[in-house]
């Protein structure tokens, strides 16, 4: 299976995402880094150990840009990019330094731990309110798990709260979609309302500035404060795709943990001091990212006992490593309590999750809220019954119905 023979992985697919475990147990155990083929056909490497995890993602030879680990010749073979897209190209999560620094600095102030705590109480009035709101059976994702993150980031930046339906279905179309020629085909009307729609939003702040995040950003491209406009576009997409994709998936994972846990969902009902430990915990056991985003080697590496020559593509496993029995005692029980627990829920190194914090915060309101509220919730259909989203990065279920029986 290293020499790039057919691979069965059936990555992305949702049978495959239902439950990865046992196949990553496998590749743990016996081919711990793995050259597989993706579903668009492309060629690529799976790094499923811990230990090996981590020291990919700390290490500069594992790059973002495709241009910092290919030749000029090997360039012009990839697929064209329109000019009209090439702003999805410029966000901070797929440059290198400095461009990465230089980026993720003008935005990290609205993402300091002590700005996010502020929001507690508007996160807890969010959740308050849907849960006084539902009535009868309700679907965790739609009713729960999407409005919370989505209105969070949408006041932070300034983006109508009423359209957050609307650049949601937009993500979810894109971040489903594989970078391939034909994958990115079906991306394209969702990519193009997207882009329009924040030149839209720009526009209007450059024209009538406001208390945002956005204005803010404009202000900077303005006076020239090292962001150019196509770098002000992807700024303002990743924001709005990250800032709630992550938390939905986090969310809704969490919440189908704890109804398949009743023991350990009980747990956290019973001793508001296990909150903090709880939601690692969930980070680790059922994470929002199966894969981190991709890395190209830049020049010729060994990892986990395999040589990974310049230029190619490698995907660290986070959902792999984060059940690794070497790193964690009996990882594949939720357990709450758990202590230490250095997961890799959010990445590592240069990349960590800028969003962490927030993600943490709106994560553990939530869950919390909705346990604490409904001591009865109950899955409304059997698990196998559940779609899970297509896609490399993200792992979550499309809807999680449930209701509140007594």
């Amino acid at each position: 299976m290293t020499s790039g023979n057919a691979d069965p992985i059936r990555l992305g697919t949702r049978a495959f995402k239902a439950d990865p475990y046992a196949e990553y147990a496998r590749l743990r155990d016996q081919t711990p880094v793995i050259r597989v083929t993706l579903p668009d056909r492309r060629v690529a490497w799976l790094v499923t150990r811990y230990d090996d995890v981590a020291a990919l993602l700390r290490d500069g030879r594992f790059v973002k840009e495709m241009k910092n680990a290919r030749t000029q010749d090997e360039l012009r073979r990839e697929p064209w990019v329109p000019r009209m897209f090439r702003p999805l190209t410029r966000n901070m999560l797929d440059l290198d330094m400095p461009d990465h620094g230089r980026l993720r600095g003008i935005v990290q102030r609205a993402f300091t731990p002590r700005l996010i705590e502020e929001m507690t109480e508007r996160i807890q009035a969010l959740a308050d309110g849907l849960l006084d709101r539902a009535a009868g059976p309700m679907d965790v994702i739609r009713d729960y798990a999407l409005p919370i993150p989505t209105t969070v980031i949408a006041e932070m930046l300034g983006v109508p709260v009423e359209d957050r339906h609307r650049f949601h279905r937009w993500s979810k179309v894109i971040v489903a979609s594989d970078p391939s020629g034909f994958g990115m085909l079906r991306a394209i009307p969702s990519a193009i309302h997207f882009l329009r729609y924040i030149r839209g939003l720009v526009e209007k702040r450059r024209a009538n500035p406001r208390d945002d995040l956005i204005s803010a950003l404009v202000e900077a491209e303005d006076q020239g404060q090292r962001l150019d406009a196509d770098e002000l576009v992807a700024m303002i997409f990743l924001l709005l795709v990250a800032g709630h994709e992550t938390t939905v998936n986090l969310i809704g994972n969490a919440t189908l943990a704890l109804l398949e846990h009743p023991d350990q969902a009980q747990s956290l009902r019973a001793d508001p001091e296990l909150e903090t430990r709880a939601i690692e915990e969930l980070l680790r056991f059922e994470g929002p990212l199966e894969f981190a985003t991709e890395r190209y080697v830049r020049e010729d590496v060994e990892i986990g006992g395999e040589r990974i020559p310049r230029g190619d593509l490698v995907y660290a496993v986070l959902a792999s490593a984060n059940r690794d029995e070497r790193q964690f005692p009996d990882p594949d029980s939720l357990i709450l309590s758990r202590d230490p627990n250095r997961h890799l829920a959010f990445g590592l190194g240069i990349h960590f999750c800028l969003g962490a914090p927030l993600a943490r915060l709106e994560g553990r309101i939530a869950i919390t809220t909705l346990f604490r509220r409904a001591p009865h919730l109950q899955l409304a259909r059997p698990r196998a019954a559940l779609r899970w989203r297509r896609g490399l990065i993200l792992r979550g279920v499309e809807s999680l119905p449930v209701t509140f029986a007594t």
